[in-house]
């Protein structure tokens, strides 16, 4: 990042010269009545890559600055730079945090992270939505270049009047910038240096006393200030990093007078998922269904009078992405059902899958808009070897401007209506330049909506799609289930790619059953939902997953028998209840942890711990004073055993210490120090989600240690 000098503020851009009215005399021409030509002067010297103090690799940065990195209000993260100079000289840096007016906030002291790497770092925390910028400062500190010197010359008698001379003008400049409140301190500094009838040490030790310290931390001796080109900085609402989601499909919540269900009649379920604490309610596909080449039960071509068709073929006569099916109600039903959810605390996200039946009024209305094969026919959508027959997929290239502008309208359509959060389907399989003209054309009003890119895919896709505009991401979190593969992964989503991309961890969707959840039995479902609601600010469940639905439409796949996709399903949640064939009680726990502990609603400050069995992860999350330490038996077949030893100062613990910690799962208190012994058994005690207590903690009182 190439870097700016200026002596004490940053300067002001310089003006462009010329302009579309008067673009200045071309390269080389002069006036007509211009007399000789002046002496040539010496050329200005070239712009250099770095500055009187070199300010390298400013992170995060994304696509080399030219998109903004991504906070919420009130997230804490961490900015840093390579700063160095020249000799031996002192050399400092600072972050400037400018707020969505340009505004500078106070800036922040940067500390060297490792000694003598030259990478230093401070952590920063915006606290309002819009568009930010930070900016990196390194500068010369002769005040503790000449801390140094005098410490090493004045206890061996070398110079020492000339030494203290110095000390004295430059506690002087000092206290000339610093306000009135705090000058008096940094004079006497002066006057002990000065102070002839002192021993030379008690006059050094004058100009380093603490309160010396203190404000020359808070405004230091500056020279040489040297700025990093800003960086843009994208900080939006909570939701956008933290949240609770439970999809479920309405059509499936009917009665036995009305087997398929209404917007009216699945409103009956939203108390129930409020009660569990979720946050969000997702909803796939609510448009109108076509009839052509529909798909019957389990995926098959041969559909009867009875099916009803996979919600993601949008479009029938009765109307297209921005209609609802007149099966589940009227628009006015629809936003009956999102103020519903909204007394109740949840926000309504629905799902935009951008392609279309064979039946969607686009395909007379729009035919640029698709891909003719040479016998005129549309292809439908493949992902081999799954086969779409029901689904035309969108052609861009034809008409993107018309594209951009039609999905703007339909996602303000259902803004209108009261959704602020689109899960989209699939945007990988669109061009990348297309969401980020749709996201931004839409967060340009509206940057309060949230965009979530349904996309399994390769992480090069993944990754841009996350820069480019999507405020989170679905991962790969439901393939990696070792020890080994979480914390690789988990490493990597919370190191530097959590700057732009955000994950929403589900264990399940309508699409995927992993066989860990189809032969672990209820144990899996227990561990896969320990893991996605603490390691993931977001996290999700589909329907069913409480009862712990795990039968596979075949053995090797990741379908399930009888998918929702396909048909009605559904469930008697009472009967459930009353024969404990259900872990909700387990959801509502997590969800209650995560809203109490402030730790879990951060991604980056993610650490792992060790333990010595392969079958048990332990990791934890720190946020100011509150600390989560979470142990986990992977094995849902085996009880595991094991010795867990912590990372006391990532706990915000010394090294020896033995405090008590509260396993928020069961209520008992423990106390633990540096090594532990954990008994995890699957089905009774598959975890410890443990909250770092302290010994003066009310809450401690009447709680079971052991």
């Amino acid at each position: 990042m190439p870097a700016r000098h200026h002596s004490s503020a940053p300067p002001t851009p310089p003006r462009a010269k010329g302009s579309a009215k008067d673009p200045g005399p071309a390269p080389g021409a002069r006036p007509a009545d211009a007399g000789p030509p002046a002496p040539e002067r010496p050329s200005a010297p070239a712009a250099t890559a770095v500055g009187r103090i070199p300010v390298l690799d400013v992170r995060p940065m994304v696509q080399h600055g030219r998109r903004p990195a991504k906070a919420v209000a009130g997230e804490t993260f961490q900015v840093s730079a390579t700063v160095f100079r020249e000799g031996h000289d002192a050399v400092a840096a600072n972050v400037v945090l400018r707020d969505p007016d340009g505004r500078p906030g106070p800036w922040t002291p940067m500390r060297e992270l490792a000694p003598g790497t030259d990478r230093w770092g401070a952590d920063v925390t915006p606290d309002a939505p819009g568009r930010w910028s930070y900016t990196v400062e390194a500068w010369s500190d002769p005040v503790a270049t000449w801390r140094h010197h005098a410490e090493i010359k004045i206890p061996a008698g070398i110079d020492t009047d000339l030494v203290l001379e110095e000390g004295v003008r430059l506690y002087e400049r000092a206290a000339a910038q610093a306000p009135e409140g705090e000058r008096d301190v940094l004079l006497a500094a002066v006057e002990a240096l000065r102070d002839q009838d002192r021993p030379a040490a008690s006059r050094l030790a004058g100009a380093l006393a603490p309160e010396v310290d203190a404000v020359l931390a808070r405004h230091p001796l500056r020279e040489l200030v040297t700025a990093s080109e800003p960086l843009p900085l994208l900080v939006e609402r909570e939701r956008a990093l933290y949240g609770s989601w439970y999809e479920f499909f309405p059509r499936s919540e009917g009665t036995a007078e009305q087997p398929h269900g209404t917007f009216r009649s699945a409103a009956r379920r939203l108390p129930v998922i409020a009660a569990m604490g979720f946050d969000v309610v997702y909803l796939p596909p609510v448009h109108p269904i076509g009839t052509t080449f529909r798909k019957g039960r389990n995926n098959t071509l041969t559909p009867d009078a009875e099916d009803v068709g996979v919600p993601w073929a949008i479009g029938s006569p009765e109307g297209g992405h921005d209609a609802v099916h007149p099966r589940l109600g009227t628009l006015e039903d629809f936003a009956w059902f999102v103020q519903r959810a909204g007394e109740l605390g949840l926000e309504v996200a629905l799902d935009f899958a951008l392609q279309c039946s064979p039946d969607h009024p686009w395909v007379h209305k729009h035919p640029e808009w698709f891909h003719h094969r040479p016998d005129g026919t549309i292809a439908y959508a493949e992902n081999p070897p799954k086969k779409y027959q029901d689904i035309y997929p969108i052609a861009f290239d034809a008409d993107m401007d018309g594209l951009v502008k039609e999905t703007v309208r339909v996602l303000r359509h259902w803004m209108s209506h009261g959704v602020r959060i689109f899960r989209v389907d699939n945007p990988h399989t669109k061009p990348v330049v297309f969401w980020e003209r749709v996201i931004g054309e839409v967060n340009r009003r509206d940057p309060d909506v949230i965009f979530l890119a349904e996309a399994f895919t390769r992480p090069a896709m993944m990754h841009t799609l996350a820069q480019i505009g999507f405020q989170q991401s679905y991962t790969y979190f439901t393939w990696r289930n070792s020890k080994e593969e979480l914390t690789q992964y988990l490493t990597e989503l919370s190191g530097e790619a959590a700057s732009y991309m955000r994950p929403n961890f589900f264990p399940n969707t309508p699409d995927i059953l992993h066989a860990y959840l189809q032969h672990g039995g209820r144990p899996a479902f227990e561990v896969r939902a320990v893991l996605a609601a603490t390691l993931s600010p977001s996290w999700g469940v589909y329907s069913g997953y409480e009862l712990c639905e795990n039968t596979p439409l075949r053995e090797g796949g990741e379908e399930y028998l009888d998918s929702e996709k396909y048909q009605l399903k559904p469930r008697d949640w009472e009967a459930a209840e009353r024969e404990g064939r259900t872990i909700a009680p387990l959801i509502t726990r997590l969800n209650e942890i995560r809203r109490a502990n402030p730790a879990l609603h951060r991604l980056r400050n993610l650490h792992f711990h060790h333990a010595d069995q392969e079958a048990v992860i332990v990791y934890s999350k720190r946020s100011g004073s509150n600390t989560v330490l979470v142990v986990v038996n992977l094995d849902p077949h085996h009880t595991q055993e094991a010795t867990v030893s912590l990372d006391m100062p990532q706990l915000g613990l010394e090294r020896h210490e033995s405090v008590p910690v509260r396993d928020e799962l069961t209520g008992e208190t423990y106390y633990w120090g540096r090594a532990n012994y954990v008994r995890l058994e699957p089905g009774i005690r598959p975890a410890h989600v443990l909250t770092v207590l302290r010994p003066s903690n009310p809450q401690i009182g009447g709680s079971p240690t052991r």
